[in-house]
């Protein structure tokens, strides 16, 4: 059997197109029933043992059995995929990848989980709710088709003694937009004439085929000004001239810093795990990730974890604060589903708060919680730097949701990656403008293909 890649899984679906004291799950008194549950591998071993321990708590206090099964990223976003299309599917599994919430919504693939929802409806960020409250173009409605229980956000990840290397202090840093990455254009420069030759200033992620480069898309065009190039109401906004000045130096700022060999030649070819390798391997002073994967993965050599400085994105280059896209890592029940109210009930117990922040603190805290309530209340999610900063910016500072969850089309835009297409256009000589025009008509184009109804 051939390998599915994330490009063909989901141009294939795209084609088709009360929280401080614990309940006891609501059907502790029903008939034994075992329901299918299929996780995503943790990146960290300590993820793992935190989802089995959940899962044990839950069965011990429900009577039920959840039968899981713990699978890398990879194989089970085939997995999945295969099963929602053979119809034969397991209870629950996650957005993996993540766009799979939009685009199963559309084609009316999910079972409605606003009951689940509501129980924790106040602890929710907005931004939590809105990347599952996904629109239906069966029922021609929106309604919440995800359980939310984690959110990512970018975050700037650097070496501090390459910084200072260079003769810089980190309070040295400017705090708009270009000038930030700019200023690690110049820590290579120094280090390079010290003898560091094969060193380089920034990770951009610049490949056609990622998640990341995706991300890294998304964090320019909503730096310089383009956060509402999809809205919520689903509607593409590419006609306007503040949003197309957007996209097009979120074509040109990456590129140019390419092209003039600030970031390592081999990151258009990259997978989603070289940049946090290079990294790991001092070959780049600073990188950009959604998660705090690269400080989780080294945390037992305290001193290169602790030579990490973990900082926010910076503001705009007009001095305004970037809100962050953020994302959710959600529980999703497909159509056909045998054991529904079981999955209903296994989520209901995870998103309780007290239940939940044990389940991620245990996980080392890669991920946030999708209630700010929780990291309130709780000093631990603070007590660490790195920590720290993801939660005030990922959390706590100015967010929006991911644009594929107002519509499914920007999955498909993702998919193509369409943007990446026009990078590499650029990068091989092409016109930034003409790659820009090309972009903007293909993604016009796909915008067509999923009208969506106004209240």
């Amino acid at each position: 059997m051939a390998t599915m890649t994330r490009r063909s899984i989901l141009r294939g679906m795209a084609a088709a197109a009360a929280a401080g004291t614990l309940q006891r799950p609501c059907i502790a008194n029903a008939v034994t029933t075992t329901a299918e549950v299929w996780w995503v591998q943790g990146f960290a071993p300590e993820e793992d043992v935190s989802f089995k321990k959940i899962v044990a708590d839950y069965e011990k206090g429900s009577g039920n059995t959840i039968d899981y099964s713990i699978v890398p990223y990879a194989p089970m976003r085939q997995k999945i995929v295969s099963a929602v299309t053979s119809g034969v599917v397991p209870d629950l599994f996650q957005n993996t990848p993540a766009e799979i919430i939009a685009l199963y919504a559309w084609q009316d693939k999910l079972v409605d989980v606003s009951d689940i929802v509501e129980t924790q409806r106040e602890e929710y960020t907005e931004t939590a709710l809105l990347t599952v409250h996904c629109y239906n173009n069966v029922e021609k409605k929106r309604s919440y088709y995800g359980v939310p229980y984690t959110v990512g956000a970018s975050m700037n990840h650097i070496w501090r003694p390459l910084v200072e290397k260079a003769g810089y202090l980190m309070e040295d840093m400017p705090k708009t937009w270009d000038a930030y990455y700019d200023f690690f254009k110049d820590v290579q420069k120094i280090l390079r004439a010290q003898g560091m030759r094969n060193v380089y200033a920034i990770g951009f992620q610049l490949n056609t085929t990622g998640n990341d480069s995706n991300a890294r898309f998304n964090d320019f065009i909503i730096a310089y000004g383009g956060q509402d190039i999809v809205t919520p109401d689903g509607k593409l906004h590419l006609n306007e001239p503040k949003v197309r000045e957007a996209a097009l130096k979120a074509l040109i700022y990456p590129t140019t810093a390419y092209k003039e060999g600030f970031v390592p030649p081999g990151a258009i070819n990259w997978n989603d795990a070289d940049d946090n390798n290079a990294f790991h391997a001092k070959q780049i002073v600073m990188d950009i990730e959604r998660s705090l994967s690269t400080e989780v993965a080294i945390i037992k050599n305290q001193q290169d974890y602790n030579d990490i400085v973990t900082m926010r994105l910076p503001v705009s280059n007009d001095g305004a604060p970037v809100p962050v896209e953020q994302g959710s890592l959600c529980g999703l029940i497909p159509k056909g589903a045998k054991n529904v109210e079981v999955a209903k009930d296994f989520l209901r117990y995870l998103i309780q708060p007290k239940v939940l922040n044990e389940y991620l603190k245990t996980g080392l805290g890669r991920n946030l919680p999708a209630m700010a309530a929780i990291v309130k209340d709780d000093s631990w999610w603070f007590a660490d730097p790195h920590r720290a900063a993801y939660t005030r910016q990922g959390l706590l500072g100015p967010t929006v949701p991911t644009f594929w969850t107002s519509n499914p089309a920007y999955a498909q835009v993702q998919n193509e990656h369409v943007w990446q297409t026009a990078w590499a256009d650029i990068i091989q000589g092409g016109s930034a403008p003409q790659a820009a025009e090309k972009a903007f008509k293909r993604v016009e184009e796909i915008f067509s293909k999923y009208p969506i109804a106004q209240d």
